[in-house]
């Protein structure tokens, strides 16, 4: 029962690499945008403001000038995030104008935030940038000094995971050829690779000053991965070449246990219920997650042949339990029976298809 590697495996996958293609051309195209078109525009936002000079014309009517205009604080009102903490600050300005704006920093240190306070607030463009209390000056969330690093991490990282995707695209085709498995590991290893770069590359976004910074690093970071991945690939296709039987020691089973599992095949005592009740000599399927009601046992005559991994030839509706599925070849008569369960699962089915002795 031990299947041969072949081309009828290949037809299994066509949705999940359409998936990973129509993904990863998805990422692409928003990394780009983000990378190319927004995360410039907002740098460059953000370099004009540093470098505003303050308002000259009466009134200030430009509005690339920095124009600060005299307030009075009405009140303030705390906003709680799950991490951080802002304040919504309400004003009336000199000429009776009431606005609003918030400040992502604590104000309650600061003695000149109390309401009637006398303020200064400071226009970038028709936006309240920042707000001096006395001595001491906050910046709104209009901020846009800072404003390039959300869209650069995220840009960054969809376009990561877009290079992840394609290539899982790519791995998953070659290696549904060469393997009767469902996962491979040329796909695990392009997806945990993928994976340690994109948090790598987050992580340099959002703390770099520059693009460019950003880009060097993670392109640093990516030649480091590749050669950890090409480092890695000999060892783990030795180690899954040949026999893929999984070595699994029975339990000796002195009570019943009942678990996720369903028992697959041309026999009546094939159930898709959703759990087994494996015992001292006892092996049933149940919709009951306690294994009390609606019991369909296994005969005696199921034989067990070996535990493997799942494949892709294996019938429709296998489940996956989170990718730690394995499957427990079996025999009745002849006839190709497929317990599958968690693999933390597989002694206690293999204990309960062991034969009783008798005492």
């Amino acid at each position: 029962m031990i299947p041969t590697p072949s081309h009828e495996a290949a037809p299994a996958l066509r949705g999940p690499i359409r998936a990973y293609l129509a993904a990863g051309i998805l990422f692409t195209l928003v990394a780009a945008w983000l990378l190319l078109l927004t995360t410039p525009d907002a740098r460059d936002d953000g370099r004009a403001f540093t470098a505003a000079p303050a308002c000259t014309a009466p009134g200030g009517s430009d509005s690339d000038c920095l124009r600060t205009v005299a307030a009075v604080l009405d009140r303030t009102e705390r906003e709680t995030g799950r991490k951080t903490t802002s304040y919504r600050v309400y004003l009336t300005e000199a000429d009776g104008t009431s606005t609003r704006t918030t400040i992502k920093s604590d104000l309650k240190r600061l003695p000149a935030a109390r309401p009637g306070a006398s303020i200064e607030v400071t226009y970038w463009q028709d936006q309240i940038r920042y707000v001096d209390f006395g001595p001491d000056r906050r910046y709104t969330n209009a901020d846009p000094r800072e404003s390039f690093r959300l869209p650069l991490t995220i840009g960054l990282v969809l376009g990561i995971l877009a290079a992840m995707l394609l290539t899982a695209a790519a791995a998953t085709a070659w290696s549904s050829r060469r393997s009767p498995r469902a996962y491979t590991w040329q796909v695990g290893l392009t997806i945990t690779g993928g994976m340690f770069l994109t948090l790598f590359g987050a992580a340099a976004a959002w703390n770099s000053d520059d693009i460019g910074d950003a880009l060097h690093l993670t392109g640093v970071a990516g030649v480091v991965v590749l050669a950890l991945c090409a480092l890695a690939a000999p060892f783990l296709n030795r180690r899954h070449r040949g026999d893929d039987t999984i070595a699994v020691h029975l339990s000796v089973l002195t009570e019943e246990a009942c678990f996720p599992g369903l028992i697959m095949g041309e026999v009546p005592y094939a159930n898709h219920a959703g759990y087994l009740v494996a015992g001292p000599g006892v092996l049933a399927t149940t919709p009951d997650p306690t294994g009390a009601f609606h019991r369909k046992a296994a005969p005696r005559t199921l034989t067990p042949i070996r535990v493997r991994p799942p494949y892709l030839t294996d019938p429709r509706g296998r489940p996956d339990y989170d990718g730690r599925a394995v499957v427990v070849e079996c025999e009745d008569n002849g006839v190709p029976v497929l317990v599958v369960t968690h693999r933390k699962d597989a002694p206690a089915v293999l204990g309960a298809l062991e034969p009783v002795s008798a005492d």
